[in-house]
């Protein structure tokens, strides 16, 4: 960087103040470098980003944890989700040779804010405006992110959009050598249809899709989705996608299991779809309470790495790392999962280490979160019982369960002490009526007395599927477990029960669980008002079939939980073994509490060695 003799002379006879600030922009300049330009460019190849000219993949995570390991494992680049003091962030990052991309805060309206309050968006505007201001000659800085799941469960709320496009033409203005990106939270409904109509200066759209992540560029695709794309969150299946297990608790993968869905994940979107995928940041790059302790961490609280980070080293570099961690077996119980006040039984840990290096244990038993958070907002610390493990650094040990009965937690974390780490964990259910009343929900007792708002009321029969384009009161937009292996065809004219159609279902893996859910409103999992009053029936009733004979399905209605801020008033549940004709089957309705039923239909498939195909037709509450 030159300055002229006129620039050196002005130095000199200037006022005191006045040199002491030019001074020390000149010595930030000298020091960090010339401003990082990055360049949005589509190529015959697709989408690319060039930083200085020079193409640019984004290897990125998010969170707070070491970055200095981030670049270590082949990362270059870190996002943050707001941009109050980030100016540490930038320095290190720029020392490291990392790029940021920084999040702009936009407010969401779960908490409080309206973008149809002029005073709201304005003062929203102007922190957007000073923000970017201040840190736009960072050469650290990628781009800017405007926003992080503010959109809504829909995306239908043109004030959003409006309020984010004013903020990207402003950031624009401002820093015209970067680009802009929003944040949303998978792609549902009218998001990605709005943004590309009302959002023009939005150049990408950042997503955080979990479960949905190996098909999420074929559906935004099909959503008529052109703008390109960076995967601003994904790792594990979200604590909302996985099914609960027989006494209602959240079966965890191990940290080596999830380790191997980093990689289907990252895959199935930058390795298979570099023309559209400019990159992405995995979560979390540290640790985190969200349901559990572990489920989406990268790191332990001690700086440990887990698994996902040896998944995401290997594919940002190509190799493995050095020194890997240790490969966890599910834990194993002498008793089963649902035990009695004050009972004992022995946990046992399997492990081992791909370099042999000796491993230490650690064993942790909490009680399990009692109102879990909603899209990462915080989650109070449950309560731990280190008196109920016998012996905690072992790797077999006796475990006294507490007296008062409730759903429990055990944690086995085992280390190879050289920085590497590994962890599984198991919910456990003390039998017996609680002495503690659930906390109110949204103002919705959680054990569901008078209180509760019922549904809109429904006349009988009350048709879920008749045939395809017949009105249905739920939409089977819930889809969970392994998505990519679901087909669930509501227009199929193979054979139907009655009339023309009838729902065709495939599941094309040989392992894990696909399942769909019938829910109102559409896309819900218990953060809005709705459901149906569903009173006096007395049978869910439907018919079905399998391909070949001998397919098992359970069927369920009702899986929204007290942890949910909208639940269903009941549930039922039905396992069967189909024939390949076609049978009548139902729930039995009979003491259910119907006033408010959110998910009306429910199928589940668990791995059965081979692909499962089955029918479904006639799906009805009836009264009899």
């Amino acid at each position: 960087m030159l300055y002229s003799i006129t620039t050196l002379h002005n130095l000199i006879t200037m006022n005191h103040l006045t040199r002491n600030l030019l001074l020390g922009s000149l010595a930030f300049a000298f020091c960090s470098g010339a401003l990082a330009e990055t360049k949005l460019v589509k190529t015959e190849a697709g989408w690319q980003l060039l930083r200085d000219g020079k193409p640019y993949q984004i290897h990125g995570a998010g969170g707070a944890a070491s970055k200095q390991m981030l670049k270590d494992a082949g990362g270059n680049s870190f996002r943050t989700w707001d941009a109050q003091n980030i100016g540490d962030q930038l320095d290190e990052a720029q020392k490291l040779g990392l790029s940021v991309t920084v999040g702009i805060w936009l407010k969401h309206e779960r908490h409080g804010f309206s973008y149809n309050d002029p005073k709201f968006v304005a003062e929203q505007f102007d922190t957007v405006r000073k923000q970017v201001t201040q840190y736009k000659d960072h050469p650290a800085i990628l781009m800017w992110a405007l926003g992080n799941e503010m959109e809504g469960e829909k995306g239908d709320n043109a004030a959003v959009w409006s309020h984010i496009q004013a903020c990207a033409a402003m950031v624009k203005s401002i820093d015209p050598t970067r680009p802009t990106m929003t944040v949303v939270a998978e792609i549902a409904g009218d998001k990605i249809a709005n943004i590309h109509k009302l959002c023009p200066d939005i150049d990408i759209i950042g997503v955080n899709s979990y479960a949905g992540a190996s098909s999420l560029v074929e559906r935004y695709k099909a959503a008529g989705g052109t703008k390109p794309l960076v995967i601003t969150e994904f790792g594990p299946f979200g604590t909302w996608e996985v099914e609960r297990n027989a006494f209602g608790a959240l079966p965890e993968p191990t940290a080596n299991q999830k380790a191997d869905i980093y990689k289907q994940h990252y895959n199935a979107t930058v390795g298979n779809h570099k023309d559209l995928v400019l990159g992405s940041y995995a979560f979390k790059w540290g640790t985190k309470l969200e349901f559990t302790y572990t489920w989406f961490c990268m790191l332990l609280p001690d700086g440990s790495k887990l698994p996902a980070v040896d998944a995401m080293t290997q594919l940002w570099t190509g190799s493995p790392p050095a020194n890997r961690c240790p490969v966890i077996q599910p834990l194993g119980l002498s008793s089963s999962q649902i035990v009695q006040p004050g009972s004992a039984f022995t946990a046992s840990v399997s492990a081992t280490d791909p370099e042999n290096d000796p491993l230490t244990y650690e064993w942790v038993l909490t009680a399990e979160v009692k109102k879990p958070g909603i899209g990462g907002d915080p989650e109070a610390e449950p309560a731990a019982f280190p008196s109920a493990i016998q012996s905690p650094k072992a790797s077999e040990t006796q475990i006294t369960m507490p007296a008062e009965p409730g759903l429990y937690r055990l944690y086995a974390y085992v280390r190879d002490n050289k920085g590497s780490a590994t962890t599984a964990n198991l919910p456990i259910l003390v039998q017996g009526k609680t002495s503690e009343k659930a906390a109110p929900n949204n103002n919705l007792d959680a054990n569901l007395d008078a209180k509760l708002v019922p549904g809109r009321k429904a006349a009988f029969p009350f048709d879920i599927f008749t045939d395809a384009g017949q009105p249905s009161f739920y939409a089977a937009s819930g889809w969970m477990g392994n998505i990519p292996a679901i087909k669930n065809d509501m227009n199929n004219a193979e054979n139907p029960h009655s009339g023309k159609t009838a729902v065709r279902v495939d599941y094309a893996a040989v392992d894990k669980f696909g399942g769909v859910v019938w829910q109102d409103p559409v896309n819900d999992w218990g953060d809005l008002d709705g459901g149906f009053d569903l009173t006096g029936a007395t049978r869910l009733r439907f018919f079905a079939k399998g391909a070949a004979g001998g397919e098992t399905v359970q069927f369920k209605f009702g899986v929204l939980g007290a942890e949910k801020n909208f639940r269903d008033s009941d549930s039922g549940l039905l396992v069967v073994q189909l024939t390949d004709q076609w049978k009548e089957y139902a729930i039995d309705l009979a003491g259910k509490d119907l006033r408010r039923i959110k998910t009306g239909f429910v199928w589940v498939v668990e791995g059965q060695g081979k692909p499962v195909t089955f029918f479904l037709d006639d799906i009805q509450y009836v009264k009899d």
